[in-house]
């Protein structure tokens, strides 16, 4: 059987032999906390404690010359063999000088920092390292020679010109020292090394040479730092007028640099320390007038600080309003499209008073036109106009200027895209109040000409009525219709014009035409209008007519309600104070119910017959009647009505949702009336008698 399963590529030996056997994981059967836990640091620490003990070399004992000459050769020569494999690691030549500097070999030691040296010059820590090892040893001048070496190959280097200086001031080489300064200073160092040589000097009062070298290193760093830091020094010893000499020197050259505020702010505090408060005041002035308002902002807040302690109430003012000034002009200057921000700074400057920078400021407002010719750009900004002549008007009093701005801003307006009836109608209204009708007739013309709206219409026609100027009115009107001849709002006030002044048949003529119009904005208020005018003109048969030429356009329940009560109490209003006896008005009062039933029936007719869905309409119609026939009194008869009114049933219906499928249900009200109910009743006495037919039939089969 083995022998059938052997592979010869396997040397004979069955798959079953030479599968990995993975050792079974184990199954934790009893995971509850031990009883004694083992922290991560007792683990550690037995850790560290069953290390084996490092193995160090023997310590080797050297007892006489010869041992020692044989040790200084192999340590040398261990030294030279790894300088010849890594000749560029400055670390090796390190130990190897120091090695050299602790057995006092000292010229061996200068040997190899030398030919480091040879190796990479440019690296300052091997100059540092050999200065000062001869320094630590003494050796003076050799470490001199270093540093002056040092500083003639590497003079970019801060680090070596402060130890070597130093070196010379610890030796009280002070002259040297100085020396030293004047050689670095001719490289033309950064800031921190003037200001090195200026506290070198100060530290042995040598002032007047202080002086004169702050007067090189502003000429060196013309930075609004250095200027300070020297005017600084003059103050500090008492020299109030070379102090300013300098502030003044200092504005002359840099009061275009950026940094220019600092050096405002500084001039200023130093004048306030001074006690020269106005001329602190002028600085602050000054400078506001010539700093860029985007680089200011300490500046102004300085400045209020200052109004605060030093100023009048008027100077306060004019110190926060500056700073706002400055926060709105940082705005602006963002966003030249932001009128809010625009407002608000002109509403600031009105509250100042001061007219040329109002104008100034409405000037560069309005120089801002929206970019896109779309009415929704220029809402905003249409007011920005409308200020400015209001202002010109109001509070500065030039009349000329107001009309300019108007003319400007009409000018500018893109009538055939769009336009602003306010423009138009404020630059009129103003041209009345200068008591000029032919220039404000001549604006309101233009308007209708160029973008004809409602409310210049409606104004025109109104300044018009208040002149008496009839004729005038009627060509507006007629105007106004050829423009908008669906506008309803038109044609009824033309007729009331016309009303108004005893052309009964004018006004006719005009609803006649009016309601001939194929398309009207709200017809319904239009033939409410006509039909009021019949009835105050007492043309009851014309109102009739009226009635029923609108039930021929529209059968809206509203038209037939009104219908029937003007049959029922309008037609009989001019029988009420006449000489008519009771008997025959009590007859006239019948006639005008009978009339108003009539029209109630039609109406119900129209319902059931034509509009059978309608029913809510219906209900309410008969609700209706059911009121009149109540105010009737005896004449009414409220049982006619009665029979005919619904039953009120609540139902429930499904609800489709948009894609057809059924959601719910919802409940509505629904009306049952008379016929609808005995039509019911038969239909189901006819299922009835179907199932009893259709179960005899069974039967007998």
């Amino acid at each position: 059987m083995g022998s059938k399963d052997a592979d010869p590529s396997l040397g004979y030996l069955t798959r079953k032999d030479t599968e990995v056997k993975l050792p079974r994981p184990t199954r934790v059967k009893n995971k509850t906390p031990a009883p004694i836990q083992i922290t991560a640091e007792q683990i550690l620490r037995e850790a560290r404690e069953r290390q084996e003990a490092e193995i160090r070399p023997p310590k080797q004992k050297i007892t006489d010359s010869t041992e020692l000459a044989d040790y200084r050769l192999r340590k040398r020569k261990e030294f030279e063999d790894l300088i010849r494999r890594v000749r560029w690691n400055i670390s090796v030549w390190i130990k190897y000088a120091q090695w050299e500097e602790s057995q006092k070999d000292f010229n061996r030691a200068r040997s190899v920092w030398e030919r480091a040296l040879e190796v990479d010059y440019r690296n300052h820590t091997l100059w540092l390292k050999y200065a000062e090892v001869e320094m630590k040893n003494k050796f003076i001048n050799h470490a001199r020679n270093v540093w002056d070496r040092a500083v003639t190959l590497l003079p970019r280097v801060d680090q070596l010109w402060y130890k070597y200086i130093h070196m010379e001031e610890m030796l009280g080489n002070v002259a040297g020292a100085r020396q030293i300064f004047e050689r670095w200073m001719n490289w033309m160092p950064d800031q921190q090394g003037w200001l090195s040589f200026i506290k070198f000097e100060l530290r042995y009062n040598e002032i007047d040479r202080a002086r004169q070298i702050f007067e090189r290193f502003v000429q060196c760093h013309p930075k609004v730092s250095a200027w300070i830091r020297y005017a600084k020094f003059e103050m500090k010893n008492g020299e109030i007028g070379r102090s300013r000499n300098v502030y003044e020197r200092a504005v002359e050259k840099l009061a275009d640099d950026e940094e220019a505020e600092q050096l405002f702010v500084a001039f200023a505090e130093f004048e306030e320390r001074c006690k020269e408060s106005e001329r602190a005041r002028c600085i602050y002035k000054f400078a506001l007038d010539h700093i860029p308002k985007g680089r200011a902002e300490d500046l102004y807040r300085k400045f209020v600080g200052f109004e605060k302690q030093y100023g009048d109430k008027e100077g306060i003012e004019d110190a926060i309003v500056g700073k706002r000034r400055f926060q709105y002009e940082d705005e602006v200057r963002k966003n030249p499209l932001n009128y809010d921000t625009w407002f608000d700074y002109i509403r600031l400057e009105e509250s100042v008073g001061n007219n040329d920078r109002i104008r100034e400021v409405y000037e560069r407002a309005i120089a801002n036109v929206p970019p896109a010719e779309e009415k929704r750009y220029w809402q905003r900004y249409i007011y920005l106009w409308i200020n400015y002549a209001l202002y010109e008007e109001l509070d500065a009093g030039d009349m000329e200027r107001t009309r300019d701005v108007y003319r400007e801003c009409l000018k500018l307006i893109p009538h055939k895209k769009f336009s602003f009836a306010k423009i138009w109608l404020l630059a009129a209204q103003f041209e009345i109040r200068q008591l000029n009708l032919n220039g404000a007739r001549q604006i309101l013309g233009s308007a209708i000409g160029k973008a004809p709206k409602d409310k210049i219409f409606k104004k025109y026609i109104e300044i018009e009525l208040q002149l008496c100027n009839f004729d005038r009115c009627r060509k507006l009107y007629e105007k106004y219709l050829e423009w908008s001849p669906e506008n309803c709002y038109a044609w009824s006030k033309y007729a009331e014009l016309e009303r108004s002044l005893a052309e009964t048949d004018r006004a006719r003529a005009i609803f006649e035409l009016a309601i001939a119009q194929p398309a009207l904005d709200m017809p319904e208020l239009l033939w409410k209008a006509y039909i009021e005018f019949e009835k105050s003109e007492g043309e009851f048969e014309r109102t009739r007519a009226l009635y029923e030429r609108l039930l021929n356009r529209t059968k809206h329940l509203k038209v037939w309600i009104s219908y029937a009560k003007f049959e029922a109490f309008d037609s009989k209003e001019d029988d009420e104070g006449s000489d008519i006896p009771e008997d025959d008005v009590h007859e006239q009062k019948k006639q005008s119910i009978q009339r108003a039933r009539s029209v109630f029936e039609e109406a119900i007719k129209y319902y059931r017959m034509s509009a059978p869905e309608l029913k809510e309409e219906r209900a309410m119609l008969l609700e209706e009647w059911l009121n009149l026939e109540s105010s009737f009194g005896e004449l009414g008869d409220t049982g006619l009505v009665q029979a005919k009114l619904p039953k009120k049933l609540k139902k429930r219906r499904q609800i489709v949702s948009d894609d057809g499928l059924a959601t719910g249900y919802e409940e509505f009200y629904d009306y049952l009336f008379p016929e609808e109910a005995q039509t019911t009743n038969l239909k189901i006495l006819e299922a009835a008698y179907k199932w009893k037919k259709q179960k005899i039939s069974t039967d007998d089969e």
